[in-house]
C-alpha cells in the first residue's frame, strides 16, 4: 500500500451522512430518486458521500464505481450543491466526446430540473472546448485566406451547375454559422468532415486572440468567458492538460476538478503533449512564409531538404540514444531557419494580420519542437521515428519503406510529475471510473497520475463495486483449445466465431486488435451465416451503434473505439467476441522505453506496462457485456492465452466475476437459451 493512500472503510448508510460534507448531498440525491421514481444504489449513495467529503476536506480521492453505480450523478450532485458556497468553477473533464455529451445533454439537464425548487437547480454549466471546435467568424468573413486546395471546395459541372460534396459541407456550414448560437462543431447535425470544418476554423496558434477585429462576436471567446461566470464547466482530458502543463491559461481558475474516464488521463495527456517534426511541416511553414510575408523562406526550404535527407534510409523505431548527429544537424538548421523567420515576420503594428499569423504560428511550432528535439533528455523523453503506413481494404496496412517519408515524435517517458505539479498541487482533484483498479489496487494508477512515491500527495482509495450480480448475469468463455493467435485472425477463431454466432443468432458485439481482423471477421460470417454484419468504417460510428441496438439480431464489428463508451442495454448486445488480448503493439515506442525503464529498475516490465495496459482494455471490452440489472449474456475470448498463461491470472483479476467456462458445447448451449428467451 502507498504511504501516500488511506483505504476507506465502508460504513453503513447512517454513518455515511456523518462524513463532512455529506449530508446535504444524500440529501439531495434522496430528493432526486424521490422526484424521478429512481431506486436507491447503496454503490451511488457512498462514492455520492466520499466524493462531498473530499471536495468538504480537499482531499483527492480516486473513485472505481462499476457499470450501474449512476457514478455520473455521484460526482453531480455533490459539485452542483459545492457550486453553491465556491467562488470559482468546479471542472469536470471526461476523455471521450460521447461521455460528454451524456452530460451536457441528458444527465445534468435532468438534475438540474429535478432541483429546480431549490438553490442547486439554479447552477449555472458551461462547456469549454478547444478553439478548433468552434467556428472562427473571422475567417467565415474572408479574413484568412482561402486554403491552397480552395480551388477545389466547389469544383463543378458547370453545365449542370452542381457542387461537389465537399462543397455542400462547407455552403452548409456556411449556412448554419448564421443561425447558430455556439458556433460548436457537435452542434450541427448531421455532421461534416474534417477538412470541410477546417475551413471555417483556426486552431489556437492560428488564432489572432484579442487582435481580432470580430472578436466580440467570436464564439471561442464567447464560450470562454460564459465558462468564467459558471458554476460548473464541462471539458476534456487534453484541454485539461494543455491548461495544467503548457502555461496557457484556457480554463478560468478552478480549485475543483472532477476527471471522468480517469483511466484514460494518462494516455491522454501524454498524447497532448507528444510533439512532431517532419520535412513537410518545414515545407509547408516555407509556403505561409513565401505567401503571407515579406520574409524570405530559402533557409526553410534548406532546413526541410536536410531533415528529409538526414532521416531518409534510417529504420522506423524507438531512438534510445537520441538523435543521431546528422538528424540533430538538420534539426538545428530548422529551429535557426524558424527562429530567424520568426524575427523576420515580427510586426510592430498593433493591427491584426492573420495572413501572418497563419505563417507564425508554423513557425513557431517548428521553434519550438524543434527545441524540444535538440534538448531532450533520455532519461524522461521518449524520441521516434515513425513512416505512415497506407491502408488497403482487405489487405491491410503495406509496410512503409525507409524511404517513405518520416516523422520524429518526442513525448515524456511518464507524465506522473506533470500532473503532480500541474494538476494536483493547489486543488482538489476526484478521479473516477469503472476501471481504477488491477485486481485489489489502485498502485498502478497511482504510479501513472504521480500519486505515489516521495513527495507524492496524499489521497483515498475507494471501490464501491457495482449492482450488478456478474455470476448470474453473466459467463466467460476462453476458448482454451485454440491455438495462440499470431499474425491476423486464423481459420480456427473464425470458425468458433462463427459456431458462437450462430449460437446466439447475432446480437454480437465484436471487439477486435485491428481492422483488417474486424473486416476478415465480417466478411467470413456473411459468407457462412445469414447474420447481418455492420463493420466499423462502413457508416458513422453513432449510426452503427444505432443500428445494432435497434436490430437484437445483427452484429457489430470494430476496433478500439467499440472497446469502451458504447452502451447497448439489453438483448441485442448478448455476446461480446474478443479475439486476442489487447496487448500494446510490441514495437510501439512508448511501450518499449517503458518497459527497459521498468526493467532497468529491476521490476518486471511486461507485467508493469504490456500486462497492466491490457488489462485495463480488456476490463473495458468486457465492460460492454452487462449494462443493466436485466442483461444477460457471454463474453468469449478466443485467445488461449486468457487461460494458459502465467499472466492470465492477473488480466482475470481485472475482469468482472462472471462464471467461468472453457467448454464450448457449454457456452454454445447457454447462447442457444438465451437467444430462445428473448425471441
Amino acid at each position: 500500500m502507498s504511504s501516500c493512500e488511506e483505504r476507506v472503510s465502508a460504513p453503513t448508510g447512517e454513518e455515511l451522512e456523518t462524513l463532512p460534507g455529506a449530508k446535504p448531498a444524500l440529501e439531495l440525491l434522496d430528493h432526486v430518486i424521490a422526484s424521478s421514481g429512481g431506486e436507491q444504489r447503496s454503490g451511488q449513495r457512498k462514492m455520492l458521500a466520499h466524493v462531498a467529503q473530499s471536495f468538504e476536506l480537499k482531499r483527492h480521492l480516486l473513485v472505481q464505481a462499476g457499470t450501474g453505480t449512476g457514478k455520473s450523478l455521484g460526482y453531480l450532485i455533490p459539485a452542483v450543491h459545492y457550486a453553491q458556497f465556491s467562488d470559482k468553477p468546479i471542472v469536470v473533464a471526461t476523455a471521450t466526446l460521447a461521455l460528454q455529451t451524456q452530460i451536457i445533454n441528458r444527465d445534468l439537464p435532468r438534475l438540474l430540473e429535478t432541483l429546480s425548487n431549490v438553490p442547486e437547480g439554479q447552477t449555472d454549466v458551461a462547456v469549454l472546448k478547444g478553439r478548433n471546435n468552434y467556428v472562427c467568424v473571422h475567417k467565415l468573413e474572408g479574413g484568412y485566406p482561402d486554403d491552397e486546395q480552395e480551388d477545389t471546395l466547389f469544383a463543378a459541372d458547370v453545365a449542370s451547375g452542381s457542387v461537389g460534396r465537399l462543397g455542400q459541407e462547407v455552403l452548409r456550414l456556411r449556412q448554419w454559422a448564421q443561425t447558430t448560437d455556439t458556433g460548436d462543431r457537435d452542434d450541427i447535425k448531421p455532421g461534416v468532415s474534417d477538412r470541410a470544418w477546417r475551413q471555417v476554423s483556426v486552431s489556437a496558434a492560428e488564432c489572432l486572440g484579442k487582435r481580432c477585429p470580430l472578436v466580440e462576436s467570436c464564439f471561442s471567446e464567447l464560450a470562454r468567458e460564459k465558462a468564467a461566470q459558471s458554476d460548473i464547466i464541462i471539458t476534456n482530458h487534453a484541454l485539461l492538460a494543455i491548461n495544467a502543463f503548457e502555461g496557457i491559461g484556457v480554463l478560468p481558475e478552478h480549485e475543483v476538478v472532477v476527471i471522468d474516464e480517469a483511466h484514460e488521463l494518462a494516455d491522454r495527456v501524454t498524447g497532448a503533449v507528444t510533439g512532431s517534426l517532419s520535412a513537410g511541416m518545414v515545407y509547408s511553414a516555407a509556403r505561409l512564409v513565401r505567401k503571407h510575408t515579406k520574409a524570405s523562406s530559402d533557409p526553410l526550404e534548406h532546413a526541410g531538404s536536410a531533415l528529409e535527407t538526414s532521416l531518409r534510409g534510417v529504420a522506423a523505431e524507438l531512438l534510445p540514444r537520441g538523435l543521431t548527429e546528422s538528424i540533430a544537424h538538420s534539426v538545428e538548421l530548422v529551429r535557426e531557419a524558424a527562429r530567424v523567420a520568426l524575427s523576420d515576420t515580427k510586426s510592430d503594428s498593433k493591427d491584426s494580420d492573420a495572413p501572418r499569423q497563419l505563417a507564425r504560428s508554423a513557425l513557431s511550432e517548428l521553434l519550438e519542437i524543434a527545441e524540444r528535439l535538440l534538448g531532450a533528455d533520455e532519461h524522461h523523453e521518449v524520441v521516434w521515428l515513425s513512416r505512415p503506413q497506407l491502408w488497403e481494404a482487405g489487405r491491410g496496412y503495406a509496410p512503409a519503406s525507409d524511404d517513405d517519408p518520416a516523422t520524429l515524435y518526442i513525448a515524456p517517458l511518464s507524465v506522473a510529475m506533470q500532473l503532480r505539479e500541474g494538476l494536483f498541487d493547489g486543488r482538489t482533484v476526484v478521479l473516477t471510473s469503472a476501471t481504477l483498479k488491477l485486481g485489489e489496487s489502485f498502485d498502478v494508477v497511482a504510479h501513472s497520475l504521480g500519486l505515489s512515491g516521495a513527495g507524492a500527495p496524499r489521497w483515498e482509495g475507494l471501490d464501491v463495486g457495482s449492482p450488478f450480480d456478474y455470476p448470474k448475469q453473466g459467463l466467460l468463455y476462453v476458448a482454451a483449445d485454440i491455438a495462440k493467435p499470431s499474425q491476423g485472425i486464423s481459420t480456427a477463431q473464425l470458425e468458433r466465431m462463427c459456431e458462437l454466432v450462430e449460437a446466439s443468432n447475432g446480437g454480437a458485439l465484436g471487439l477486435f486488435s485491428s481492422r483488417r481482423a474486424a473486416e476478415d471477421a465480417a466478411e467470413y460470417l456473411r459468407e457462412h451465416t445469414d447474420v447481418s454484419v455492420l463493420v466499423q468504417g462502413e457508416s458513422s460510428l453513432g449510426s452503427l451503434v444505432k443500428e445494432f441496438s435497434e436490430d437484437r439480431d445483427s452484429c457489430l464489428f470494430g476496433t478500439m473505439s467499440l472497446w469502451q463508451g458504447v452502451d447497448v442495454p439489453g438483448d441485442s448486445c448478448r455476446l461480446v467476441l474478443i479475439d486476442r488480448i489487447p496487448f500494446p503493439r510490441p514495437n510501439d515506442p512508448l511501450i518499449q522505453a517503458r518497459t527497459r525503464s521498468v526493467a532497468s529498475r529491476g521490476g518486471n516490465g511486461f507485467m508493469s506496462v504490456s500486462a497492466s495496459y491490457a488489462a485495463v482494455r480488456m476490463a473495458q471490452g468486457v465492460g460492454r457485456l452487462i449494462r443493466s440489472s436485466d442483461d444477460r449474456g457471454v463474453v468469449a475470448v478466443l485467445d488461449s492465452r486468457l487461460a494458459t498463461q502465467r499472466y492470465s491470472g492477473y488480466l482475470m483479476s481485472a475482469l468482472p466475476p462472471f462464471w467461468k467456462t472453457t467448454r464450448t458445447d457449454v457456452v454454445c448451449g447457454a447462447l442457444h437459451r438465451l437467444h430462445v428467451q428473448v425471441s
